[in-house]
């Protein structure tokens, strides 16, 4: 099958080609890279400038949005394994205080009454 097709009165245009997301996504990189121009990229993937220039365009604007959403430093959902685990040590040494405390408060009892 080819990609361009004639109608009636012998015009060629190209056929309508669906791009998937990792292309589109290698079609920026290769143009913001410089890489690849636009009428390459266009041949290459078999479909319009316009599809090309649009791409460049929306991906501009999604990483202009990313960058102006992100804060520097860490998320506040990943949190250091070493800080976790010495949150742990510290609630587990808690508990083990609170053991030893309720026993000392046993043992004074238990020789007051001895």
């Amino acid at each position: 099958m080819s990609d361009v097709a004639g109608n009636s009165q012998g015009n060629r245009r190209r056929r309508k080609r669906q791009l998937t997301a990792e292309e589109k996504y290698e079609i920026y990189l290769a143009l913001v890279t410089g890489e690849i121009s636009q009428n390459e990229a266009a041949d290459r993937y078999g479909v319009d400038r316009s599809t090309i220039a649009r791409i460049r365009a929306t991906g501009k604007e999604a990483v202009l949005d990313a960058l102006a959403n992100s804060r520097p430093g860490r998320r506040k959902d990943q949190v250091d394994p070493e800080l976790r685990a010495a949150q742990a040590e510290v609630e587990r040494l808690g508990e083990v205080v609170k053991e030893q405390a309720v026993e000392l408060v046993a043992l004074r009892t238990k020789s007051r009454w001895g």
